[in-house]
């Protein structure tokens, strides 16, 4: 998968240096990923939900955080939506950020 915009992650967890690591993994994990469907992206990320329009939040750091994505299954490509804490989670409609 190529990932579109590490620099909001990269912005994220110098803001938040706890959360560091796991973003750090689940970029490192998903660029190395061949994710055709929901159900393989379930596989790896049990805790994932997904939303409309191809979306999906993955959980952070034990869901202290939430990551918000969207992806091209067709062209392997994911765009970072929103990185941030639970409770500005809350303030947001992932559906359409």
């Amino acid at each position: 998968m190529r990932i579109i915009a590490k620099k909001i992650l990269r912005v994220f967890w110098e803001g938040h240096p706890d959360s560091e690591q796991q973003l750090k993994a689940w970029y490192q994990e998903t660029s190395k990923a061949e994710w055709t469907s929901p159900n393989k992206i379930k596989v790896e990320y049990p805790s994932a939900s997904f939303l409309v329009d191809n979306r999906v939040v993955f959980n952070i750091k034990g869901n202290h955080y939430r990551l918000i994505v969207k992806i091209n299954y067709d062209y392997q490509m994911i765009w970072i939506r929103f990185i941030g804490t639970h409770a500005e989670y809350d303030k947001i409609n992932a559906k359409t950020i």
